[in-house]
């Protein structure tokens, strides 16, 4: 965590000073923009997840906002573990996944102009909104008898012997068995788009993400179960402007 806030701050210093420059340089102007991107964030794993995010100008400084993230969000204590028989990872002591899908509706206020071909458009990222999580049985396969003729796939549970554990199940087993949450969802970020084309955008945002639900979810049966997930995110974009 340590190393992404790093990377964080060196990222936002970086954008801060090439926005600094760009305002000096004759801007231009567009009504519309959208964009999608890949997340990393402290709650995910490798890939936190995806955004999607239609964005309008309300005025020369100001866009309205609208969007949706879709996230696989993990206990902190998660720990991935190789099977004894097969060398495939699993989560070692994990029952739930925590899908989520967020809508969010905010404001991007413009704090530097890009100018065209060159230099940094930086924004502040404010927004808002529901959040709907699905809590999903994390299935395993495993072996019913030593010799390891015969596998099985269920919800992973304490009774199961580690030493027979194969590797977790096949992708998205037992979403169609997810108990519906509901909470919200709020963040703040910096965002910073760097294309040089006019009618392309390219950049990244980095922030701050809070998660939160009626109640708390159980993703490890033996570990503290939470209801709150506060996060730093960092999502690398592309969509199209005009």
């Amino acid at each position: 965590m340590h190393e992404l806030l790093t990377k964080l701050l060196s990222l936002l210093f970086l954008g801060l000073a090439a926005g600094a420059y760009s305002q000096t340089q004759d801007s231009y102007e567009y009504q519309s923009e959208f964009v999608w991107g890949i997340n990393k964030n402290t709650a995910g794993g490798l890939i936190g997840g995806f955004m999607f995010k239609k964005s309008r100008k309300l005025s020369d400084r100001m866009l309205e906002t609208f969007g949706l993230e879709i996230m696989n969000v993990k206990h902190p204590q998660e720990l991935r573990f190789n099977s004894y028989a097969t060398g495939n990872f699993f989560i070692l002591g994990k029952s739930n996944y925590l899908y989520t899908f967020r809508l969010q509706y905010g404001r991007d206020f413009i704090l530097f102009k890009k100018a065209p071909q060159q230099g940094v458009e930086i924004k502040a990222v404010f927004a808002a909104g529901p959040s709907l999580g699905l809590v999903a049985p994390y299935y395993v396969e495993y072996s019913v008898d030593n010799n390891g003729f015969l596998t099985l796939r269920k919800q992973y549970d304490l009774s199961i012997p580690i030493e027979r554990i194969w590797g977790t199940g096949r992708l998205f087993e037992g979403l169609g068995q997810s108990d519906v949450i509901f909470g919200g969802n709020l963040k703040a970020a910096l965002n910073f788009e760097m294309g040089d084309i006019k009618s392309s955008v390219t950049g990244f945002e980095a922030g701050f993400l809070l998660d939160a639900y009626t109640q708390s979810i159980e993703f490890i049966p033996t570990a503290k179960k939470y209801s709150v997930f506060p996060t730093l995110y960092l999502t690398v974009f592309y969509g199209t402007r005009k």
